[in-house]
């Protein structure tokens, strides 16, 4: 017994030949008048493209070698009543694709493809985390105060008790409250919401993958980024060394670990440590920036527009300013920058990862400072969390975060040019 979708079927007179496709493959069919009879013939070649049936019968061999199924019986499990796309073109248009999923994965057999390795790499994660003693849990989607990063967050109400909620933009700090007790390694997948726009890179919701380790550092954070990364690649089935838009792409660790300060002054010639004036240094780099912007949003702006795009290989950009890093432990040598990395490939940034600012002093300065900022008009800051601050007053051990975005991985490995090609029901703006 076989069952699937029709794709295909050729009658030719008394012998009518058919494709059934499922989520392994496909398969032909060969129903013969002679064989089945007349009745049973011409319900055979009144089934429609894109209805569901099965069938019955021996395995045989056509003349020109292919394995076919030589029907005796067989029953339209499901009509189909609106009909495939035509069948030499698929269907091609990028936005329809997108509005119709369903209809895209039958068309498409490379589509399935592609969300298939999606599966098998969020598996490699799994189990490389679970192998390595550290447990999956789950924390609220609906949050008193969207913390953990720096974005706009989506606002709801709760009509029995009467409050706002947020949909959460990070992970992180549920996560951290679970380190202040005792759970020593913890991590999440799932799925966070930020109220930005939409692009090739962005998607209103999108899938992170977090994690976090008790009496780490950020230098240990990077020695398991680049075992996790080699595990998921493997895992979806797919070599550490790739191509991705035409460009090569090598996955193989050791990842060279460059400053950022070094880097803005290789490729703008702007040295952030020593410039006294960094706004007008900035500007005449090419890197507009506000009159009143504090210096560590400069640094971070100098880096993103003339530093990050130029990045094509992993490769670890260490030591962030303090200003942009509200939740990261300071660098002792230099109370300016802390100890975070992100891992760019491609010109964007895959993770982020710090040492965790386990300080709950300094914790409420910088959430204070953070909301300065914003009654300054600065448009992306960190709430102050009076309940996270209250975690770390119980004593949080020295700890190791991270935080990544699976989709933009799995558009790495697959060779997928945006984020909707790796998400099945993107967000889309409305039709007209």
């Amino acid at each position: 017994m076989v069952a699937g979708r029709l794709m295909t079927k050729r009658v030719m007179g008394g012998r009518t030949f058919a494709t059934l496709q499922d989520g392994e493959g496909t398969v032909q069919l060969m129903a013969t008048r002679d064989t089945v009879g007349a009745d049973l013939y011409q319900g055979f070649k009144d089934l429609g493209l894109g209805d569901i049936a099965g069938a019955q019968g021996p395995m045989v061999r056509t003349r020109t070698g292919e394995p076919t199924v030589d029907v005796r019986s067989f029953q339209l499990l499901s009509k189909a009543l609106r009909p495939l796309p035509e069948k030499w073109h698929g269907l091609k248009d990028i936005e329809l694709r997108y509005r119709q999923r369903h209809v895209d994965l039958i068309a498409n057999p490379e589509v399935r493809e592609v969300f298939l390795a999606r599966s098998r790499l969020v598996a490699g994660l799994r189990r490389y985390m679970d192998e390595n003693g550290f447990l999956e849990v789950e924390t609220p989607v609906l949050q008193d105060i969207p913390g953990g990063g720096l974005a706009r967050p989506f606002r709801t109400h709760h009509n029995a008790l009467d409050s706002d909620l947020y949909l959460r933009i990070a992970l992180e700090l549920h996560l951290k409250r679970l380190i202040v007790g005792g759970v020593e390694r913890v991590y999440e997948i799932g799925r966070v919401f930020r109220n930005e726009g939409l692009s090739p890179r962005h998607n209103p919701e999108f899938t992170m993958f977090e994690f976090y380790e008790a009496y780490a550092d950020y230098e240990d954070v990077m020695r398991r980024t680049e075992e996790l990364i080699q595990a998921a690649v493997a895992s979806a089935g797919r070599p550490l060394k790739l191509t991705y838009q035409g460009e090569e792409l090598d996955f193989t660790p050791p990842y060279p670990r460059r400053k950022m300060v070094d880097l803005i002054r290789e490729a703008s010639g702007v040295d952030v440590l020593t410039e006294a004036d960094l706004p007008a240094a900035a500007k005449a780099a090419g890197v507009a920036v506000e009159p009143a912007m504090p210096w560590g949003f400069i640094v971070n702006e100098l880096y993103e527009k003339r530093v990050e795009p130029t990045l094509r290989q992993p490769t670890f950009v260490v030591d962030y300013p303090l200003d942009v890093s509200p939740l990261a432990r300071r660098r002792e040598d230099d109370p300016r920058f802390v100890e975070r990395f992100e891992l760019v490939v491609m010109g964007r940034e895959l993770c982020n990862a710090f040492t965790e600012l386990t300080d709950p002093v300094d914790q409420r300065a910088r959430f204070e400072a953070q909301v300065a900022a914003a009654g300054a008009g600065a448009d992306e800051t960190h709430p102050m969390d009076e309940d996270y601050v209250a975690a770390l007053e119980q004593g949080m051990p020295p700890t190791g975060g991270f935080g990544m975005g699976v989709d933009r991985l799995v558009m790495l490995v697959t060779d997928q040019p945006s984020i909707r090609d790796v998400l099945f029901f993107p967000h889309l703006r409305r039709q007209a």
